[in-house]
């Protein structure tokens, strides 16, 4: 058990609660819960949880063994999928699609753009178009992590200045698609930024709004990760809309939370042509199983249906791109190993392993673009 050496210490160690004046000070209630912790065999709610998972067989594992068996997989994995983030809109509401203002910059011009995603439902973001774009060409869908928003992946600073430099945690990656001559349509992903509930607006500028809403989804029967997934469906709509993007040529990348819902939005989402996951990719029992994330990452049940490297799996034969730090705390980079090697099972059985790539580098939790953008520019 993985908690016994520590049990056994403070059995070992454990004495009575001190007091102050007659009351129980902090460090005496302290040890007093440590005591009964040691008196205990199996208290631990992590070990209890990482006992069931051991127990779980995901009914959706791959296991084919020929093309024809593996498209069968994806078919009967995606529709099941499907249901697990609570299922799309029948129809899709007109987008209504308009910019709110248009800048040139250096070397790209700027729009801010607003589209419908569902009837009660707008979407935000950036559309980024190189100077030099011989349209029509590759355009990246670009999703944010948690903090600021979209605003983070490009350029613009808590001033609502232009940035001189990458900076943060996700180094503006919207903005490095442009220099490597890919238009990015960054959107701001729902419960971030320009899309907060008030509470969370007036609080700070990192403060999101996936709680509640994301306790709201789920009292529907429904996911963030659903909602999210369809507002990037929706900008694949908007994307071939626009005159100056291959409709055939759309990827997606994000990085953490973004990466999390690329995954998702690039398994049910055919016609995304190529996915970057950034700081996001690990087996669901590493990470987000037993490390605290945000609830927005959480889909009921699908470790009973799938592991990450089967949803993954769902985007085969198409181009898929992995990049992780390898001092990532919230994603370990010995789950992101287990979890690329078992993707490159299933793209085997496609004999598409050429369409994998995989970038370990000495970081931590942060977007790091050396290898991927030549993924990008070979497959997209």
């Amino acid at each position: 058990m993985r908690g016994s050496g520590r049990r056994e210490f403070l059995k070992a160690a454990a004495v009575l609660p001190g007091t102050m004046s007659g009351r129980r000070t902090a460090e005496g209630r302290a040890q007093e819960v440590d005591a009964v912790f040691a008196a205990g065999e199996a208290l631990d709610s992590l070990d209890y949880a990482l006992a069931r998972n051991r127990a779980v067989r995901p009914a959706r594992s791959f296991s084919a063994r020929t093309r024809s068996e593996a498209l069968e997989w994806q078919r009967r994995l995606r529709r099941r999928l499907a249901e697990l983030v609570g299922g799309f809109p029948a129809e899709r509401c007109p987008l209504r699609a308009r910019t709110i203002k248009g800048e040139q910059l250096e070397g790209y011009r700027r729009k801010q753009v607003l589209f419908w995603s569902r009837p009660e439902l707008e979407v935000f973001g950036y559309l980024l178009i190189p100077d030099r774009f011989a349209g029509p060409g590759p355009a990246m869908i670009c999703l944010p992590g948690h903090g600021r928003g979209v605003d983070d992946i490009v350029g613009i600073d808590r001033d609502g200045r232009q940035r001189k430099r990458y900076g943060g945690y996700q180094n503006d990656f919207a903005l490095q698609c442009v220099e490597h001559g890919v238009a990015a349509l960054a959107i701001e992903q729902l419960g971030f930024g320009h899309r907060r509930d008030a509470a969370a607006r007036k609080a700070s500028a990192e403060r999101s709004s996936c709680q509640p809403a994301a306790g709201s989804a789920l009292l529907l029967g429904e996911t963030m990760v659903g909602w999210r997934s369809w507002d990037v469906m929706r900008a694949v709509d908007y994307l071939q809309t626009r005159s100056e993007i291959d409709r055939a040529r759309i990827g997606c990348m994000g990085i953490s939370g973004g990466g999390t819902v690329t995954l998702y939005a690039a398994a049910l989402e055919p016609r995304i042509k190529l996915a970057w996951l950034s700081g996001s990719f690990c087996t669901f029992r590493d990470s987000i199983y037993s490390i605290n994330h945000c609830i927005d990452n959480y889909v009921p049940g699908i470790l009973k249906v799938a592991e990450a490297a089967d949803v993954a799996g769902l985007v085969a034969p198409r181009p898929f791109f992995v990049e992780n730090g390898e001092e990532d705390p919230i994603f370990p980079v010995a789950g992101t190993r287990a979890a690329y090697a078992h993707l490159v099972e299933i793209y085997r059985a496609f004999g598409s392993e050429a369409s994998l790539g995989l970038e370990v580098f000495a970081g931590k939790h942060e977007f790091w673009g050396k290898q991927g953008f030549e993924f990008v520019r070979a497959h997209l």
